[in-house]
This record gives structure tokens, C-alpha cells and sequence, in this order.
């Protein structure tokens, strides 16, 4: 690290300018050689799954798909004339302009059961193929164009029903993030100059990581929303890994370090963090190729792009920007001028605040880790799922929809499970028949539709309605008995196959899926981090303590969830419709995110503290020390995190709200209890026992310090 620091440093030019080359090729074989961006969703191995495999393999594409609706409400009734001629022909117009696409008229003599008892409420059922996810927006964007040109004779009100039809949320975090950064680090820094070279390598890293994932599009299926994903985590990790080194170059100048040794020195210690701590990120996120699902391994791969990038340009180009700032760090400055505490750390909050903390660590302990807990025990009433239109606004199309659904057939009839029936033979279909009826008579269901038969008569397909609504638990506990109760005792007498799909059994297929896979994934992400924690600080108590302590902050995060979106408490504060479970992948997403900043976090923190300790032998004076030094940097990137994390609470869609509310609390919890309280008070409990490793463990641990081993430069030496 020393030794690239010297380089970058006296080759600023060619550093810069490899890196301008290097961001403009980048983008430039992107643009001509990327693939087109695919999200496909398939969960192989589930029941759902099969299904839709089965009505392939039978050629009955447009029932492999996305499946929508379109309703409507006549005040004159359904069948009024003037209606029903403009209905049919929007239909029509429906079919004609998309390819694979069929429209299930409520005016069919089959499909009765799509019209309310009262005549006025109907819906069609909208049948896509499976597709690319781009060329579902697209068929939707045309759906939702032919709607707004409809024209509606008096009485009669259309809505289209269905997620792909949903008004997408027109909102840009990357923007709010950057102007929150800003505005932060001007505060934290009191320097233009300070505050604008984080900005600018955490750019110049985003840009090339986003690049090479457009190349990424053609060796995998990368999903559309892979470069946002990236952009979040690359902003998060850019900034706080050029903060740690801008700041410790300030202190090495406030110091009396020349230029050159003060870039040395910056990166050769917060440096060597900012590796290892990019390290830990890119393990959590490789976790998710324990879930085995293709669009997760994608959404993964491009994150590690973009987190490998933001850390290269942090240990590369910042130095060399670096040199071409040199004393000039803090002109421009604000009228508070922050940096009156680097020069002397006794001086700052963080180091009193240290000893307020060693003074009273059983305290501090007991009341941190109790809030801790009391703040991660809703997540024993996790339930995952996926929340349904009823959380939208009125404003929303598919919201509307849901209601007149509801308001003429029940809320089930919003989603309905479908169930196929192989029926090969003729004398399968009395079978199907008595399925039906059976299937009607089950507990919990609202209706079920005769059999419809497809695939040349050798399927037959039911549509079964809840009497619950798609989000509500006892829905997840239909599928469940429908396929268990119901289903297997028929498919045992008769050997006749039957399946079950439609939107209710995806959920809960993939939510068993992703509740089943989740603690290989935790536990996957927590050994490897434990393993390089441990290689790093050749010390077996400070991993295990990172571990438990973030894994307390990430249960809080997850709890606080539960108890907004799942319990409905304090919902309306940010927006939220009513409660719901927790959507299935959000867990996977969350921690994955939150315990790859919460490492980086914590490496910051314990490498400074372990370099004091390694000076003085003085545990006491290192952790006061450690956190004065860090505790300014760590608190702005988490100030700038929350605001980039929480500016998403600020969109209409229900699972962005939930994303950004856990993450914004999840960096809060972490960034003031834990670090201001945890941290130092197990520490000073600890003593020089947060260092102990076994002797046989010791010696055959790979030496690989996150601390120079040796002092850098002395006040007034050489360099410019």
C-alpha cells in the first residue's frame, strides 16, 4: 500500500488520465458491445413453477405469464349496448396491438362468473406470455396507452387491474444522495475541496462499475434494476471510503507531515481498511449465490462491480488527486472551518465521549444491548409475502381496480389461484368436475370457476377466488391446505396430476423458498466475514463481537420493519397504505447491504483503534483514541447514508418505502448505539482480552495487517 501510494502520488497525470481513458472506454465498449438488460423471475424446483412449465410444454404460451385485468363498472349495467360495444372493442384493440396476448371476455357464455351479481361490475381477464421483463413494460406502457384514449360514454368508469400495470414511481435517489452528501460533508469538513473529492472518486468509481455491468448483459440475464441496486451501495461505499482517507491525509498535514508523506501514510492505514472493508462488502453480497436464484447471482455481480470499482478509485485516484490538492486541502473553507478537532483529537466529542463511556461501561452495556433487543424482538412475527394493490394510492390505476374488485366479487377475486388439471383422457374430466366442487367447498375459499379447458382438452384449468385478500396470511393458508387437503387425496385416488399456480402460490412459494435459504445465506455472509476478520486482527473476540454486534443492529433494523409495515404501527407517518407482510425479498436485500457498511464501519473504527493499541499497548487510551479519530467520519458518511436511504420513504411504492426505511434506521441504530455506546463500552470491559487469539491459532494465521508497520514520514519531511 505504501509503495502504491508513492506511485499514485508522484504520477498524479498519468494516474488521472488513465483514469479518464479508462471511464470513457469503459462507457464506449459498453454502449457497442452491451446486451439488452433481462429480468426474469423463475423459481425452479416449486409447484408454481411446474405449472407454468407444464402449460408451455402443452402450448399454451399465453397462459405462461403475466395475467392482468381490465374492470369496469356501468352504472347502467354491463350489458347496456353503448357499453358493452365499447368494451368489446377495446378489447379487440388490446389484441391486436400486442402479440401473445389473449383477453377472456366477461360477455363470453364461459366466463360468467367475470361478471358481479349485481350486473354493473365486470372484468377480463388479460393473459401475456412468459417474456422479458423489458417487454412487459413495454406491452403495459401500450395496455395503458389505449386506455387513456378511450372514450367513455356517461356512467361507465375503466380501470386496469394487475402490478405490470402500476404507476412506476418517477424518483431519482442517486440525485438526493449527491446533494445530501453536500451538503454534509461541507458541515463535517468545512472545505470545498474536502467535501468535493469524495464526491468525485465515488463518481468516477460508479461510472466504471456501471459500465462494466452493461458489458456484464452479455455473458447473464442481468435484471433492469441491477445498475440502481449498484449505484445505492456504490455511492454508500465511494463516499466512505474516500472520507476515511481524505480524512486521515488532514490529520497527517494538521500533524506537520509534508504532502507526500501525509497521502503515505493516509493510504497506508485508512487505505488497507478501506481494502478490507470492501472485502466485507463484496462477501455479504457474494452471499446471495447461496440462494440459487439466476436474477439474485446477477443483481450481485454487479454490486461487487460497483463496490470493487468505488475501492480501487479510492486507493488510486484520491491519492493522485490528493497531490495535485496538496496544502490546499482546506482552502475555501466555511466560517466554522471543521478542522480545528483533527489537529488535536483530545479536543473532540468523540474522544470525551469515550470517557463518559469508560467510565460507566456496565451501563452503557446493559442499556445498549436492552434496546437492541427490545428493538429486534418483532422479528419473531416475520412473515414474508408480497404486499397487493390495496397498499397503492387512490390516485393509481391498479388501486382502483382492486377496489371495484372488491366491491363487486370480494377481495380474492383480485388475485385468484389457479389450479391445472391434466385431464389426457375423456373420463378425466368427470374428475376435474368433482375437483371443482370440492375445491369450492374448501375453508376459505370464496368461489371456484368450472373447469375451462385448454391445451385441445388435455388441460383444464379452474380458477379458485379467496375470500381473503392476495396479502393476507390466511390467503398464504389457503394455498397451503388447498394443495395439501385438498389436491392430494384426489391426485392419490385418481393418478390424475393437478397443480397449482396463479399469483397467491408464486408468493408462497417463493417466500418458503427465500425463508428455507435464509439462514444458509446469513450464515454463509458471517463465517467468511468472521474468517477475514480474524485473519486481519489475529484476534478471535474482535470478529466474534463485530459479528454479534451487527447482526444485534441488523435484528433491530428488521424489527423496526416488522413492527411499521407488518403491525401498522406509526405507518401513516411515512405514507404507507395499510399493513402487509414483509416482502420476501427484502431480508435477503437488507442484510446483505446493511451488514456490508455496517463491516465497513466497524474495520474503520477497529484498525484505528488496533494501530494505537499496537503504539501505546494502552487498550484504554487506543479506544478513546480510535473513536475520536474515526467517530467524525464514521457519523457523516452515516448521516449522508441515511439521507440517500431515506429519501426513498418518499416514493408512493410500498416496497421502495420498506427498503429505505431499513436501511436509514438500520445505518441510525449502527452508527450511534452501536458504535457510540456498544463499541467502546465492551471494549474498555474487555481490555487487552479484545486482542486474545490461541497461541496455535496465532501462528498459523497468514499475517495480513490492516496497520503500517512502521511510522510514515516525521513532521517537516521531504515531498510537496
Amino acid at each position: 500500500m505504501k509503495r502504491l501510494a508513492e506511485i499514485c502520488y508522484d504520477r498524479r497525470w498519468l494516474v488521472l488520465a488513465g483514469w479518464i481513458v479508462l471511464i470513457v472506454g469503459l462507457f464506449a465498449v459498453s454502449a457497442a458491445l452491451a446486451g439488452e438488460y433481462k429480468t426474469e423471475f423463475k423459481l425452479p424446483g416449486s409447484e408454481s413453477q411446474a405449472a407454468v412449465d407444464l402449460l408451455k410444454e402443452s402450448g399454451v404460451s399465453e397462459r405462461t405469464g403475466f395475467a392482468g385485468q381490465v374492470v369496469f363498472k356501468a352504472d347502467q349495467g354491463i350489458k347496456d349496448s353503448t357499453v358493452r360495444s365499447t368494451m368489446e372493442s377495446f378489447f379487440r384493440e388490446i389484441e391486436s396491438s400486442l402479440e401473445d396476448v389473449s383477453v377472456n371476455s366477461p360477455y363470453a357464455a364461459e366466463n360468467s362468473y367475470q361478471v358481479a351479481s349485481d350486473g354493473k361490475i365486470a372484468y377480463a381477464e388479460l393473459n401475456f406470455s412468459d417474456r422479458d421483463n423489458e417487454q412487459y413494460i413495454e406491452d403495459a406502457d401500450e395496455v395503458k396507452a389505449l386506455h387513456q384514449d378511450l372514450q367513455l360514454p356517461s356512467g361507465l368508469k375503466v380501470e386496469l387491474g394487475g402490478d405490470l400495470f402500476a404507476s412506476q414511481p418517477e424518483f431519482s435517489s442517486e440525485i438526493i444522495g449527491i446533494l445530501a452528501a453536500v451538503v454534509i460533508l461541507l458541515i463535517a469538513f468545512g472545505s470545498l475541496l474536502a467535501m468535493g473529492l469524495p464526491i468525485i472518486t465515488a463518481l468516477f468509481g460508479i461510472g466504471c462499475g456501471t459500465a462494466l455491468i452493461g458489458l456484464t448483459t452479455r455473458l447473464l440475464n442481468v435484471p433492469d434494476f441491477t445498475t440502481q441496486v449498484a449505484a445505492m451501495i456504490g455511492i454508500g461505499v465511494g463516499i466512505d471510503y474516500s472520507l476515511l482517507v481524505v480524512t486521515r491525509y488532514r490529520q497527517g498535514l494538521h500533524d506537520g507531515l509534508a504532502p507526500r508523506d501525509a497521502v503515505v501514510l493516509a493510504v497506508d492505514t485508512s487505505g488497507r481498511a478501506v481494502v478490507f472493508a470492501g472485502l466485507t462488502v463484496v462477501i455479504s453480497l457474494l452471499g446471495m449465490f447461496f440462494l440459487n436464484l439466476d436474477f439474485m447471482r446477477s443483481m450481485a455481480t454487479g454490486a461487487v462491480l460497483a463496490v470493487l470499482m468505488t475501492m480501487l478509485s479510492a486507493i488510486t485516484l484520491l491519492p493522485a488527486m490528493l497531490g495535485f490538492v496538496g496544502r490546499n486541502i482546506d482552502r475555501f473553507g466555511l466560517p466554522h472551518r471543521a478542522g480545528a478537532a483533527e489537529a488535536d483529537i483530545s479536543r473532540s466529542f468523540w474522544y470525551r465521549w469515550s470517557r463518559v463511556i469508560q467510565n460507566h461501561p456496565w451501563p452503557a452495556l446493559v442499556l445498549s444491548a436492552s434496546l437492541l433487543i427490545v428493538l429486534a424482538i418483532p422479528v419473531f412475527s416475520l412473515r414474508l409475502g408480497f404486499s397487493d394493490a390495496g397498499n397503492r394510492k387512490t390516485t393509481d390505476t391498479t388501486r382502483r381496480a382492486y377496489d371495484l374488485l372488491s366491491e363487486g366479487f370480494g377481495v380474492g377475486f383480485n388475485s385468484p389461484i389457479v389450479v391445472i388439471v391434466e385431464t389426457p383422457n375423456s373420463a378425466d374430466l368427470a374428475t376435474a368436475t368433482k375437483l371443482k366442487s370440492q375445491l369450492q367447498a374448501t375453508d376459505g375459499v370464496a368461489s371456484a370457476s368450472d373447469p375451462i379447458p385448454i391445451a385441445n382438452g388435455k388441460l383444464q384449468l379452474i380458477n379458485v377466488f379467496p375470500d381473503s385478500a392476495p396479502q393476507d396470511e390466511e390467503t398464504t393458508a389457503l394455498v397451503h391446505r388447498i394443495r395439501e387437503d385438498t389436491l392430494a387425496p384426489v391426485i392419490s385416488a385418481s393418478a390424475i396430476p393437478a397443480l397449482t399456480t396463479g399469483g397467491p402460490a408464486f408468493v408462497v412459494d417463493f417466500a418458503d423458498y427465500m425463508g428455507n435459504k435464509l439462514p444458509i445465506f446469513f450464515g454463509a455472509v458471517l463465517v467468511f466475514s468472521f474468517i477475514l476478520l480474524l485473519i486481519v486482527f489475529h484476534s478471535v473476540v474482535v470478529p466474534m463481537k463485530a459479528v454479534i454486534m451487527n447482526m444485534l443492529s441488523i435484528g433491530a433494523s428488521f424489527g423496526a420493519i416488522v413492527a411499521v409495515f407488518q403491525w401498522g404501527i406509526g405507518a401513516s407517518i411515512i405514507g404507507i397504505g395499510k399493513e402487509g407482510p414483509i416482502e420476501a425479498w427484502a431480508p435477503m436485500m437488507l442484510f446483505a447491504i446493511v451488514f456490508g457498511l455496517s463491516m465497513d464501519y466497524e474495520v474503520f473504527l477497529l484498525t484505528r483503534v488496533r494501530e494505537e493499541f499496537d503504539r501505546s499497548g494502552d487498550n484504554r487510551r487506543a479506544v478513546a483514541d480510535g473513536l475520536a479519530a474515526t467517530g467524525r467520519v464514521i457519523s457523516a458518511a452515516a448521516a449522508i447514508m441515511i439521507c440517500v436511504f431515506g429519501s426513498f420513504t418518499l416514493v408512493d411504492d410500498r416496497s421502495v418505502k420498506l427498503l429505505g426505511f431499513g436501511l436509514a434506521f438500520a445505518v441510525l441504530i449502527d452508527a450511534t448505539i452501536v458504535r457510540l455506546v456498544l463499541v467502546p463500552s465492551t471494549m474498555e470491559l474487555l481490555g487487552n482480552r479484545n486482542w486474545w487469539a490461541p497461541q496455535w491459532l496465532a501462528k498459523r494465521l497468514p499475517t495480513i495487517r490492516v496497520e503500517p508497520n512502521q511510522p510514515i514520514g516525521e513532521p517537516g519531511a521531504g515531498g510537496n
